[in-house]
């Protein structure tokens, strides 16, 4: 096979967000061309929020994705609130923290069970297994509307949440709500252990590859980091949030319309194995059974098992999610008007935000005048963080597959299995672009 032309071209690679290609090219055995290629429109959300009101910011940031809608809302008024020195409850904060384990869930079950899973079971799309496998996709299918109820619950809707608002909440659940949504998620832990049955038979089919990567995440001595925390790195160590340009250091290549980010190498990835691989130590019991299963432990640099500490980290949500509606009604919820509005004292000022998203660290960074009104903004997608990652695993893995005696279809297959593992959102990470005319 070796001798032969390889031609991979892969126009709008399906079952991912957004539009990607996959160039590779190899003659004799020797790589020509291999290519992670972002084709997408640039969006330009940052210059979207600029000369608007601090109360308006993270409704129009949360529409940048559908999928991430609850983290980029939560991202947003961390940054407003960092450059406001206003501050939360407790309760707000576990209120929050609930509903990223929502968003969370919600997007790994989505990603695992309709667009990885076909991939395992030898098909091109979930499609066929309604037939093939209608109890499996029935149990995926109940786990994704708990996670859609959760977020409904807490936030006011599925999607581009209403009641999330700089200080707090505009309206709570009610403690009937929050013992409704316990019971349920106790419920799904035998369709939990369903999907890991269905995902450990079918273990072999991840591809053997691994490439020493730098991992990024948020981390917390006090917990498995999602809301809050300061900057791991596999290779440096812990950061503050607000150096976070010194960590992603995004460029421009000329393949892609989204920038491309490194910090001590070449590239670095984000998402749930970087999440696993920095912070394993504060995944519950049953999510660490989980993992163990599979023997993912860290720090595991095989960028196919993100689909597995996708479910590993789901697990953990529905574990911490139980825990956390414990303590709102241990302490009793505390009382609030139906259309609840924090006094707040408007004040010039800048601030950074960051919080873990199903895909990634983000990182919103806003400045506001002294009425409040957004001056200048930055946003860090995780995809747009990981492109670069992607980049090197396909210049490393093509190679090895062509030398393997791999076939055409098979090296197209595995590459785009490679890129469907980062569960990339590419539409998003296309944003604002500099573009500096010289003559």
């Amino acid at each position: 096979m070796s001798n032969e032309k390889i031609d991979v071209d892969v126009e709008y690679l399906t079952r991912v967000e957004g539009h990607g290609n996959i160039k590779v090219n190899a003659s004799d055995g020797q790589i020509e061309k291999c290519e992670w290629q972002v084709i997408e429109t640039p969006r330009y959300f940052e210059s979207m929020v600029v000369d608007h009101s601090w109360k308006e910011l993270h409704h129009i940031t949360s529409r940048i994705c559908g999928i991430c809608s609850i983290g980029h809302t939560v991202a947003s008024l961390k940054a407003t609130e960092a450059a406001m020195g206003i501050e939360i409850s407790k309760q707000d904060e576990l209120l929050r923290k609930l509903i990223l384990h929502a968003e969370n869930m919600q997007s790994h079950i989505l990603h695992v069970g309709y667009l990885a899973l076909p991939d395992l079971m030898g098909e091109g799309s979930v499609i066929p297994l309604a037939s093939s496998h209608p109890e499996e996709l029935k149990t995926v299918i109940r786990l994704h509307r708990l996670s859609n109820e959760m977020s409904e619950m807490v936030g006011g809707r599925t999607t581009h949440p209403q009641r999330l608002i700089p200080g707090g909440f505009s309206k709570i659940p009610t403690e009937k709500e929050l013992t409704e949504l316990k019971n349920k998620l106790r419920n799904s832990f035998n369709d939990l252990m369903a999907v890991a049955d269905l995902c450990e038979a079918k273990a072999d089919k991840f591809p053997d590859f691994n490439r020493e990567t730098e991992f990024i995440s948020l981390t917390n001595e006090d917990e498995y980091a999602f809301y809050d925390g300061q900057v791991r790195s596999t290779d440096t160590g812990i950061q503050p949030v607000t150096d976070y340009k010194d960590i992603t250091n995004e460029f421009v290549v000329n393949q892609s319309t989204a920038k491309f980010a490194r910090n001590n190498r070449q590239s670095y990835m984000v998402g749930a194995l970087a999440r696993l691989n920095n912070n394993y130590d504060q995944l519950s019991p049953m999510a660490k059974g989980v993992a163990e299963r599979f023997n993912l432990k860290p720090v595991n640099h095989n960028p196919f098992m993100n689909n597995i500490a996708q479910l590993v980290e789901v697990v953990h949500n529905v574990r911490d999610s139980i825990n956390i509606i414990d303590k709102l009604l241990e302490n009793g919820l505390e009382p609030q008007e139906e259309y609840h509005e924090p006094e707040i004292e408007v004040k010039a000022g800048r601030g950074i935000g960051a919080a873990e998203v199903p895909r990634g660290i983000l990182f919103h960074d806003y400045t506001y005048n002294e009425e409040g009104i957004c001056t200048a903004g930055n946003c860090v997608i995780p995809t747009n963080q990981n492109h670069a990652n992607i980049q090197q695993d396909m210049e490393e893995l093509a190679p090895n597959l062509i030398n393997e005696g791999k076939d055409e279809d098979e090296i197209e297959l595995n590459l785009e299995m490679l890129v469907r593992a980062y569960d990339p959102c590419i539409s998003c990470s296309a944003h604002h672009l500099d573009v500096e005319f010289v003559d």
